[in-house]
């Protein structure tokens, strides 16, 4: 994920103390003050004595970078691990902290960082995972890694590339960690089944707030609610592809999405537009 916010601050806020997770507004205690996260470790690099807004502001001021609205100012990757590593593997949240500190020593080094590990995910998961937030911009030299090819990706007051390549290098280094620590994983280079964006992850959660909130008010009322899966858009089209994809020769295919109204901009053996 990245970040046009120029509050860096803001950040080591959302890491530290409790958020609503539709809103993403915090959640106050009776006195109107924010609350904080209930467990949680937080370390910070390459920011000497300063505070991660104050080494991303001095760096941008030396630099003269990040002066812009639309410039990107943080970039957060989250390393999120198997529920059951708590239990089978002696995953502990300093354990997790200290894999993703060296994470993000490997393959961010030079860019103020925070690295926080939480003890649970969305939906009390139980899934420890860890939060790192980079500033964009690298604050020193360093040493060039095979998976740098570019002068700005080690030299000092150049920005991080969240490109295709860096995001396939970062998946590979996840999938050793997990193979090194002796903790469970997946292949993060296949198709993860119906993978859904970040996007429309919380449509979804939103859409099915607002749809129990109405079942809620029918059954208070003595009616029967006729959903209660809530299905973006999205979801239902991917479902519709599926459903017809099936058993089907193409050209059956391409007859059942037309007659769903479902537009497709070309289509080949291997691989097709499609557009609602």
């Amino acid at each position: 994920m990245t970040s046009k916010n120029s509050n860096y601050a803001a950040a080591e806020s959302y890491l530290t103390f409790q958020h609503n997770e539709y809103t993403g507004l915090p959640i106050l205690d009776e006195k109107g003050r924010p609350k904080l996260r209930d467990s949680y470790l937080l370390d910070t690099l390459e920011c000497g004595e300063s505070s991660f807004a104050m080494a991303c502001l001095i760096a941008n001021r030396k630099y003269g970078k990040n002066g812009g609205r639309e410039d990107v100012k943080t970039h957060h990757y989250i390393v999120s691990f198997d529920p059951k590593d708590a239990v089978e593997n002696g995953l502990t949240m300093e354990r997790a902290q200290a894999l993703g500190l060296q994470f993000c020593k490997d393959n961010f080094p030079g860019h103020p960082a925070i690295v926080c590990t939480h003890p649970d995910g969305h939906n009390s998961a139980g899934n420890i995972h860890v939060h790192i937030v980079i500033g964009s911009l690298r604050v020193r030299t360093v040493e060039r890694q095979p998976f740098m090819d570019k002068p700005c990706d080690w030299e000092a007051g150049k920005k991080h590339r969240c490109t295709s390549a860096m995001l396939r290098h970062l998946r590979v280094a996840v999938m050793e960690m997990c193979e090194q620590a002796d903790l469970n994983q997946i292949n993060l280079l296949e198709a993860q089944g119906d993978h859904v964006s970040e996007r429309e992850y919380w449509a979804q959660r939103r859409g099915q707030r607002r749809l129990d909130h109405a079942n809620a008010k029918l059954a208070a009322e003595g009616q029967q609610p006729t959903q209660t899966v809530y299905q973006t858009e999205l979801d239902k089209l991917r479902k519709q592809i599926y459903a017809c994809i099936k058993n089907e020769l193409r050209d059956n295919f391409l007859r059942k999405l037309r007659l769903l109204s479902i537009a497709f901009h070309s289509i080949h053996d291997k691989n097709c537009s499609i557009a609602a």
